[in-house]
């Protein structure tokens, strides 16, 4: 027996080889289905039957590439060897990388073993993959196949997924399809996926993408993929060519639902709320739900961004996402009409933030603090705020004050447009803040 393999039962076995068949079956339907959309497209009927005309010995099984000088001259872009190396024949070779992943694989004799997986590529697709423009020139000139795909992506693709705006040029100059899809139902603009990536897609809009055009998978758009990643300038763009703002994938997402859904780290809550901002201004329904049932105001509390600003789902997160100011978003719920939370006792999963207890506190005129909500404290979180917690736990003993009181009732005869008549008032600012329940740090 092998390294790497085992033996498995005869039940097992038939399990498996079932699981096999399935797979495959899965992976010829997928194909079938990319050829069928890709063939669907005008555009890509037309360049396809140029191109045929042109090249017709594009057609012919591409010969396999073992020699290593020549992937190595690929892969560092060395345009000398390659030009010397690379005769015409020779620029649609097919190079099977080394390494990879590893997978289980059948080996046909009962006995499955840990394989490299791997992906199939072309000169072209590494040469557009790196940016190495020389070299991939020389391929283009040599009569190189622009929309080969023996991995599943063309070369398009990749020069898209890497930021490679100048070999994206030189792809689409040279006939690549703009709407090729890749094996995953995938087409170029759905790989611009980072802010680098947006000189390559406005080449794509110029020569034709379809900016409406949707995966077969999820039923994604270009703008459900720049909404998602929090591409600014790449949504602005979508909508100047015409993305419609509201359409829904397979989950019933509008792109302002994928931007809210997605999780969002700390540096990058500003791109999501500007990504917002643009798409509501653009007439994006901000009550749309998705299958779920949820809005993007929902999507948007559990995640946490105080910029996008329904109470339970920022409550659950408040303990792991500290750093993004969660205090703010219950704030500016409560502001908004939300409903309260009544508290029996301290959130546990508050503890960490002082500033939300506070506020989830402060819409109340009277408290019962019993000895539960000393014991609700980790010591950690009251060694760290000590003088807050300690103002908690003396309200066992003392009524909140008069000015306390005096907020609540304004607050409750403004129910509903606070966020609006508060700022009207002719009021100090410091107590227009102390009415929308800004933070002291302590209660009282």
């Amino acid at each position: 027996m092998s390294r790497g393999s085992f033996v498995f039962s005869p039940t097992a076995l038939r399990s498996l080889a079932v699981d096999a068949e399935m797979l495959e079956r899965q992976r010829h339907s997928r194909q079938a289905r990319s050829c069928s959309g890709y063939m669907l497209k005008k555009e890509a009927r037309d360049r396809a039957a140029q191109r045929l005309s042109v090249t017709p010995a594009a057609a012919a099984p591409p010969a396999v590439c073992r020699d290593a000088v020549v992937q190595n001259a690929l892969y560092t872009g060395d345009v000398e060897v390659c030009s010397s190396s690379s005769p015409e024949a020779r620029v649609n070779m097919v190079i099977e990388p080394q390494g990879g992943d590893m997978r289980w694989t059948p080996d046909g004799e009962g006995l499955w073993s840990l394989t490299y997986e791997q992906e199939l590529t072309t000169p072209l697709h590494i040469t557009a993959s790196r940016g190495f423009t020389d070299c991939l020139c020389l391929l283009l000139q040599r009569g190189a196949n622009v929309d080969l795909a023996p991995g599943g992506i063309t070369a398009l693709h990749e020069a898209c997924e890497n930021c490679q705006p100048e070999c994206t040029r030189l792809l689409l100059l040279h006939g690549a399809n703009a709407n090729a899809v890749s094996e995953d139902g995938l087409m170029p603009l759905h790989f611009c996926s980072l802010p680098e990536s947006l000189e390559c897609a406005k080449y794509l809009l110029q020569y034709g993408a379809v900016i409406n055009g949707r995966s077969l998978e999820e039923d994604d758009t270009p703008l459900h993929t720049a909404a998602r990643n929090g591409l600014v300038e790449h949504v602005e763009m979508y909508l100047r060519y015409g993305a419609h703002v509201d359409r829904p994938n397979n989950q019933g997402l509008t792109a302002l639902n994928a931007a809210c859904a997605q999780p969002q780290e700390r540096p990058l809550l500003d791109r999501y709320f500007r990504v917002c901002q643009i798409l509501i201004g653009a007439g994006a329904d901000v009550r749309t739900l998705d299958q779920d049932k949820r809005t993007p105001l929902h999507l948007a509390c559990k995640n946490a961004n105080p910029r996008d600003v329904p109470m339970h789902n920022i409550l659950k997160v408040v303990w792991f996402k500290t750093s993004h100011q969660p205090e703010r978003v219950v704030r500016a719920l409560l502001n908004h009409g939300s409903i309260r939370l009544w508290p029996g006792n301290l959130p546990l999963h508050c503890s960490e933030s002082p500033r939300t207890i506070e506020v989830l506190l402060n819409v109340y005129s009277r408290l019962k603090v019993n000895d539960k909500w000393v014991e609700s404290v980790p010591p950690e979180s009251y060694k760290a705020h000590q003088y807050f917690y300690d103002s908690v736990f003396a309200l066992a003993q003392t009524p909140r004050s008069l000015q306390h009181l005096c907020r609540c009732r304004i607050r409750i005869v403004l129910d509903g447009r606070l966020h609006k008549a508060i700022p009207k008032l002719n009021l100090p600012t410091f107590l227009k803040n102390y009415l929308l329940l800004d933070y002291r740090g302590y209660v009282h």
